[in-house]
């Protein structure tokens, strides 16, 4: 059974009680450490904690095992959605308000919680990546209704496959219910722009703005 054993914090643990927190997951073959410096563009009243992925690959760490790039395994997601949810079990308390983000193979575990325990969260960050699709989690019509939801890539990123990008961005925009704020970013790769970072910073400043 998968557990979260390992997380970054952005501040100490006196300093944490009402804010937000912004749980930012990291990529495949990454670690906690990749997502810290995310920090920088929350507003005062939010803190980030990084969780590290589980599953050990390539020199880092995973979310899940998978079947191709943006196509994770269904027993494997399920466990570590379930895992990961018992982690946000123990810390979530003491915040205001729990908003996802996701990068790369992280958007797609954020994807996994979100179709799991919507009601847990109260928006979401999903960058360069895909919703876990064909994975047994179900993406029910109006599932996020009214949560503000940012989605951001290059339309031809380098990595994750253009049918699973653009089967996430219909769902989101036209299923979903979300209030999805949708940014292409051209020529950025398989990454986070400055310009991408701004609007991060914008977002993440009006979905705490209740704090």
């Amino acid at each position: 059974m998968s557990s979260i054993t390992t997380a970054a914090w952005s501040r100490p643990e006196e300093e944490r009680t009402g804010t937000t927190l912004v749980v930012a997951l990291h990529g495949r073959g990454s670690d906690e450490s990749s997502m810290l410096g995310l920090a920088e563009l929350l507003p005062p009243s939010a803190t980030l904690v990084a969780p590290r992925g589980p599953i050990p690959v390539g020199g880092g760490w995973t979310w899940f095992e998978n079947r191709g790039i943006g196509r994770p395994l269904e027993s494997s997601i399920k466990e570590t959605t379930a895992a990961l949810l018992d982690w946000l079990g123990t810390v979530e308390e003491q915040h205001s308000r729990v908003v996802l983000l996701g990068f790369s193979g992280g958007t797609a575990m954020a994807g996994g919680l979100l179709f799991s325990a919507a009601d847990r969260f109260a928006g979401a960050v999903l960058l360069s990546g895909t919703l876990p699709w064909d994975a047994g989690l179900e993406a029910t019509e109006d599932l996020l209704s009214g949560m503000p939801v940012f989605w951001g890539n290059d339309p031809a990123d380098p990595v994750i496959p253009a049918d699973l990008m653009g089967r996430s961005h219909r769902w989101l925009a036209e299923e979903s219910g979300a209030a999805l704020a949708a940014h292409a970013y051209p020529g950025m790769g398989h990454g986070i722009s400055m310009d991408e970072a701004r609007d991060i910073q914008a977002f993440l400043e009006q979905v705490t703005a209740e704090d």
